[in-house]
């Protein structure tokens, strides 16, 4: 099956070369014959690729040990499902994962049904197949996950413990998936730019792309932060870490260009912005690959280093960059807007202070995960940036951005009147103070988070109250009862309305991250069985301790019963256990959770004597969290959902641009 995969992926090379020129050939000199034999090699190199992934998963499943990446992510004793997830558990695996994935995309891209830029999809095929080339070009000659040993082990070493839960099945390809989604844009961009076609229509054709990547990432990173807080053991969902910083920064560009194409879009405005969003957007993508596997940067998320597989992505990152941005140079006088800012109380002065919130924060964030290079070659000293930066720095940005959310949902385009702002604003900012002094009056005296949560309930109000406005004009203009009225809005503009859906899980993470973030309350202890700790509003008392053995670990388990105003309410079981093939313990935490509040409880170590160290947390509206994350993904899978089809006209896709 190596010799198979590694031909597979050898052949997939060839074709994606070819195609990827006779795109570009064939696109110049409008054969049509020429195209057909490009999109063919394209399908080719697809099920090349598949085939070779195909190899893979057979070799992991059946524990083909003589494949060194078999033998280092799996194990005789490797349940299924884990089996296929080693096929991204490693740095090898994964690079395949990602040309799958794009070998994927390119077909969608190629067979989608279009009505608008068909004239773009020979060349934006044809950067996609070079990117293809790019990482085929990785995997066999740097990155082999078909390699070959030189012997056959009785059995593999195993999936890291950390990698063996239910979120690991689904986050690394979330995020991958994100990645790779945002290259269709990327390429659309750059093809807009090569042929001079720089109307509407390269924008039609990547708002869904960039949506749906948007989407992957989004859910990429609520998983990640969800395995994090329950099986890495610290108590905490997000830390900062490079690598989570790395699958952040794209996430925060892409929405930036969510929202600026609605301007270009509506008043022709920010067009060379969204060409360097897209580009950044499409740059921090490789970026995050990069760092996951180059090693300049440690992660509990990151690869094993590789300086040439490094050195390859940074030339490869600084093509792309240099290239599109000196092409974006050239057609610099073909993207300049048709309209001025009229005002700067309107709704484009929002998302323009949006955009540039957005970015800014993604500059904090590329700053400080970078620093430590920076410092080493500046100083020769390496200096890491901790929590407290980026959340000093980023808080504010962040409530701001939130903030801004309520405000474009109700004020008007080009120029907003006194009237309207009363109008409109009036009622959700009393009540969003209203409920500001009522958490003051019930004794919260943390301002920070009374200002979080007036800004939270400002916007979630401003939403509903939009919502209610349109239900209402429905309800008396086609005389259909208010349920009827409300879903039909949706369906009527799912854009509009799923974006709102969106705003709103956005508002409960916030919620979520200012109850967790500003109010959360631990306590370390070391306890025998039979005694009791009274924590917060809880009486905790330790049962007992049990230890046992299975095939690949040993296991400590403690019980610990939990009363809250002397009743019992349930019992928690923390455990940490000891792979025999990997050196660290792994903890596995306790979670009592509820809308409040989760009482977290990790264990930390275990003495002879029976005395037990423990680490008791209370989180407060951590649900909060991954309802908001619920209602996002709702939100964005609306918004991603076909409209009815407009014929819009050439002259209308045209007359915005150089075209």
């Amino acid at each position: 099956m190596a010799d198979i995969g590694y031909i597979a992926l050898f052949m997939a090379l060839a074709v994606s070369v070819y195609s990827a020129i006779a795109y570009i050939l064939g696109g110049r000199n409008r054969d049509a014959v020429l195209l057909t034999s490009a999109r063919n090699g394209l399908l080719a190199a697809c099920g090349l690729v598949t085939a070779s992934v195909a190899a893979l998963l057979y070799s992991l499943v059946t524990h083909d040990f003589q494949i060194e990446y078999v033998a280092s992510y799996t194990s005789r004793d490797l349940s299924t499902g884990y089996l296929f997830s080693a096929l991204w558990a490693g740095s090898e695996g994964s690079l395949l994962f990602w040309a799958w994935l794009l070998a994927i995309f390119a077909v969608i891209l190629v067979l989608q049904k279009r009505t608008v830029a068909k004239e773009l999809i020979p060349y934006a095929a044809a950067i996609v197949m070079f990117t293809q080339v790019f990482f085929l070009t990785l995997l066999l000659f740097v990155s082999n996950p078909f390699h070959k040993l030189s012997f056959i082990p009785a059995d593999g070493r195993g999936l890291n413990p950390l990698l063996e839960n239910p979120g690991m099945l689904i986050h690394p390809p979330m995020l991958l998936a994100g990645y790779v989604g945002l290259t269709i844009p990327f390429a659309f961009a750059v093809a807009a730019m090569l042929t001079g076609r720089l109307g509407e229509a390269w924008l039609i054709a990547v708002r869904r792309w960039a949506l749906i990547a948007w989407l992957f990432l989004g859910v990429g990173n609520l998983l990640g932060a969800w395995w994090a807080y329950v099986e890495l053991g610290w108590g905490g969902y997000w830390a900062w870490d490079p690598v989570e910083n790395a699958s952040l920064m794209p996430w925060l560009v892409a929405t930036a260009f969510l929202h600026s194409i609605m301007m270009q879009r509506r008043r022709g405005m920010l067009k060379v912005w969204n060409m360097v969003l897209v580009i950044l957007a499409f740059t921090l993508s490789l970026t995050g690959t990069f760092l996951t596997r180059s090693g300049v940067l440690s992660s509990v998320h990151s690869f094993a280093g590789s300086p040439v597989l490094g050195t390859m992505f940074l030339v490869f990152i600084g093509i792309t960059l240099l290239g599109s941005l000196g092409l974006l140079y050239y057609r610099s006088q073909d993207l300049k807007s048709e309209a001025e800012m009229e005002s700067l109380v309107s709704r484009e002065s929002t998302f323009l202070i949006n955009n540039l919130l957005l970015v800014g924060a993604t500059f904090a964030v590329f700053i400080g995960t970078f620093f430590p290079i920076i410092s080493e070659a500046v100083r020769g000293v390496k200096i890491s940036v901790g929590p407290p930066f980026y959340n000093q720095v980023n808080a504010p940005i962040f409530l701001a951005i939130v903030l801004l959310a309520g405000i474009c949902t109700l004020i008007g385009w080009r120029r907003a009147s006194v009237d309207n702002l009363l109008r409109n604003f009036l009622g959700p900012l009393v009540s969003a103070f209203i409920i500001g002094i009522v958490l003051f009056l019930f004794g919260m005296r943390e301002w920070a988070a009374i200002i979080a949560f007036i800004v939270s309930s400002f916007v979630l109000l401003t939403i509903l109250y939009e919502w209610f406005r349109g239900t209402r004009a429905r309800h008396r203009i086609r005389n259909e009862n208010y349920l009827k009225a409300f879903w039909g809005l949706i369906v009527a503009n799912r854009p509009r309305y799923g974006g709102y859906i969106v705003h709103i899980g956005i508002v409960l993470l916030a919620i979520g991250i200012t109850g967790s973030s500003l109010f959360d309350v631990s306590k370390e202890v070391s306890l025998k069985p039979g005694d009791s700790i009274p924590f917060q509003q809880y009486v905790l008392t330790y049962d007992k301790l049990d230890q046992y053995s299975t095939a690949s670990k040993n296991i400590t388990a403690a019980t610990i019963s939990v009363s809250e105003a002397g009743k019992p309410i349930g019992r928690l079981t923390p455990e940490k256990y000891f792979p025999y093939n990997f050196d660290n313990a792994v903890s596995e935490v306790a979670i009592r959770s509820t809308l409040v509040e989760d009482l977290y409880i990790i264990l930390i170590s275990a003495e002879e004597d029976g005395t037990t160290a423990f680490k008791f947390i209370i989180n407060p509206l951590v649900n909060w969290m991954w309802i908001g994350g619920w209602v996002l993904i709702t939100g964005g899978l609306i918004a991603f959902w076909p409209e009815r089809r407009q014929q819009l006209s050439p002259a209308r896709l045209e007359r915005r641009g150089g075209g």
